[in-house]
């Protein structure tokens, strides 16, 4: 059976984070087909979801953005429990926070219970992010040299694709191999499970720094749902409650996902559940 016409597959939980909606680097279409593919108990929206600071400085809004916006409505009008937790590029809807919206929860962080019995902290993450916190200045400029890296990269990438070369990211490749980026990483995951163990979670799940992963540090289960700008990444809970990395390909005559897989778990399944925690 075709891929288009086969029926969406169904996980308990997807989680999805900084889509940057109104950016010219927002890979909406791609998301929109992954909605359409997928669905869930429970659908988080774990930040950026709008890029408010880029839109201060210029508009952009496609019909692509609006129908991901849709999408996500008509999930939450046929049943799906919508969460968005708001980031720092959409923070203006911090102020929300607690109150529920056409069918959306708006909460500053949430819980969620796997089947599995974890318990996992759900949250963007931009308050472990020293520069978020002390040095504003420094992220927005760290976000314009960003958005200038995604701009290169178009132009690169629309000359390999002429030639028939696969997609490749200058702004991942920095990222991956400059000491300073690999080394904030690494301090950023490290801080979210440390703060998961602190308040008694099993894991953490949160966005921020469009870095997919699902791994154990020193026995919290940290799990990073990437972003839809480059890697096309959504975080999804098995049936039997682990977690596992989802990567999207939209194509014209065959989409597919591929998955990473999640560490072994042999724990029993009880339902899923949402606990919206103190803003």
């Amino acid at each position: 059976m075709p891929h288009e016409t086969a029926p969406p597959r169904y996980y308990p939980a997807i989680w999805i984070s900084d889509v940057h909606l109104g950016t010219r680097g927002c890979r909406a279409e791609a998301l929109l087909d992954f909605l359409r593919h997928h669905e869930s108990d429970y659908l988080y929206l774990v930040g950026d979801i709008v890029d408010g600071w880029q839109m201060k400085k210029s508009w952009f809004w496609t019909q692509s953005h609006n129908d991901v916006v849709q999408k996500i409505l008509r999930k939450a009008r046929k049943g799906t429990r919508v969460i968005y937790v708001p980031g720092n590029h959409d923070e203006a809807a911090r102020p929300y926070c607690g109150l529920d919206f056409g069918g959306i929860a708006i909460r500053s962080e949430t819980e969620h219970t796997a089947r599995d019995g974890r318990r996992y902290l759900v949250v963007h993450g931009d308050a472990f992010d020293g520069v978020i916190q002390h040095a504003k200045w420094l992220a927005y400029l760290g976000d314009s040299l960003y958005t200038l890296a995604l701009s290169l990269n178009r132009a690169f990438n629309a000359v390999r694709h002429r030639m028939g070369l696969p997609y490749w990211s200058l702004s991942q490749y920095l990222k991956h191999k400059v000491k300073n980026a690999v080394s904030f990483i690494s301090r950023f995951e490290t801080l979210m499970a440390d703060e998961a163990r602190r308040r008694g979670f099993d894991g953490v799940i949160c966005g921020h720094i469009h870095k997919p992963e699902v791994r154990d540090i020193d026995g919290i289960r940290y799990g990073n749902s990437g972003d839809w700008v480059e890697s096309l990444s959504a975080l999804v809970e098995q049936a039997d409650g682990s977690l596992q990395v989802v990567y999207w390909t939209p194509h014209p005559r065959a989409r597919h996902a591929s998955t990473e897989p999640d560490l072994p778990n042999t724990a029993p399944a009880p339902a899923a559940k949402e606990e919206a925690c103190a803003s």
